[in-house]
């Protein structure tokens, strides 16, 4: 039995996913084998030493202690693309939003007065005020193509936009279902420059850390429009805000509001909607159980974001899952400490990825107690668990 611990609330039918029979879902176990997650900080968090996995029910993960956790040979997961659809929405909307003025003239017109006579003579005399322009023609460069950038940019390019992204580190089976439309830019810097609409769909990293900055504000087009539902930090708010007061920039669409940002017209401030469907919700739940669900029962691992994906079939009786430091002759060793215990390898899979480095060996008779101390003991070994 496998207890799952969890800090938000999580879709049923996610929670669903895993057998009564085989998991226990406890909001207040002291010493579970997985935890899962939504938008809850485990920075300041202990994590118990039963812990094998942690499951994020979203994309990003600035809110897991990750290093530390890929030290304990903890696996980290995350959902990749279940919410792709809920942001893409978002976006499109934001970009209409923006483009047509729809939160001014909506402000304008809930604070008219009078009869319904005087107020159609307003509007008639005040629309004027809010014209907008279309989005065909018009040119989106998106800024990180993984699942939720490659949504996007396919439905801009539907809806007639010209569009251009930049990422440096796409994987083959994100440029397989990109648009062969979507033109690919060599620098943010050029795809700056270029665009009407940038919207942003990178982690916050060091390296992203106020990637659009007053330096490349000031090359981008007149009457840009820029979108944020990616992290706070991407986007250096106060150079924006001054971009948009000197009339550079025509609308800022961010999903992280703050005070600095609030009560200009031209800042469309939400509170952090971006994956705030059901729909988004549902998939997120179920994509992380079914991943701590197989990962727990057989070691295999999908969509984590510190540890290499690897998957194995199951044969023999027991299974060892070890996760180490990308080490040379760990194999080696751990095949040695078996051997000289008397347990026969049937099959093994070893992946990596940078310095870590998981590996499933099935093998025919049940370890001792020992042999798994012997190899728990083998400098660079992470975790060990016998399925």
């Amino acid at each position: 039995m496998f207890t799952i611990k969890t800090y938000n609330a999580i879709s049923v039918k996610g929670l669903s996913r895993l057998p009564s029979e085989e998991y226990t879902i406890d909001p207040g176990a002291e010493n579970p084998d997985a935890v899962m997650l939504r938008s809850f900080n485990m920075h300041e968090e202990p994590v118990a030493e039963s812990v094998k996995a942690i499951g994020r029910a979203g994309a990003g993960v600035n809110n897991i202690p990750v290093n530390a956790m890929s030290e304990r040979g903890i696996v980290v997961f995350n959902a990749p693309g279940a919410n792709a659809n809920a942001v893409k929405e978002l976006v499109i909307a934001g970009m209409l939003m923006a483009c047509r003025n729809l939160t001014q003239a909506w402000q304008y017109t809930d604070q008219l007065t009078g009869s319904d006579g005087e107020l159609s003579k307003a509007v008639e005399a005040g629309k004027k005020k809010y014209v907008g322009f279309e989005l065909p023609g018009k040119t989106l460069g998106v800024i990180g193509l993984g699942a939720i950038g490659v949504e996007i940019a396919n439905a801009a390019d539907a809806l007639g936009m010209r569009v251009i992204g930049f990422d440096p580190t796409i994987t083959v089976k994100s440029a397989w279902k990109l648009s062969a439309n979507v033109e690919e830019m060599d620098s943010a810097d050029e795809l700056f420059k270029q665009a009407d609409f940038v919207t942003f769909h990178v982690p916050l990293v060091e390296s992203t850390k106020n990637l659009l900055n007053a330096e490349r504000l000031a090359t981008m087009k007149d009457g840009s429009v820029i979108l944020n539902f990616a992290r706070n930090g991407i986007i250096d708010d106060t150079a924006v805000l001054a971009a948009i007061n000197s009339g550079k920039i025509h609308a800022y669409v961010t999903d992280f509001p703050s005070n600095e940002l609030k009560g200009n017209d031209r800042v469309i401030n939400l509170p952090h909607l971006g994956a705030s469907t059901g729909e988004a919700e549902e998939n997120c739940a179920i994509m992380i159980a079914d991943q701590l669900y197989e990962f727990l029962k057989n070691g295999n691992i999908k969509n984590s974001v510190n540890f290499p994906n690897i998957k194995l079939a199951r044969q023999g009786s027991h299974r060892l899952a070890i996760a180490n430091k990308n080490m040379p002759d760990m194999l080696a060793q751990v095949s040695h400490v078996l051997g000289q215990s008397g347990v026969n390898i049937m099959h093994m899979v070893n992946e990596s990825r940078g310095d870590l480095a998981y590996t499933l060996i099935d093998v025919e008779s049940e370890p001792s107690a020992e042999a798994v101390k012997n190899i728990a003991d083998i400098d660079g070994v992470l975790s060990i668990r016998v399925i």
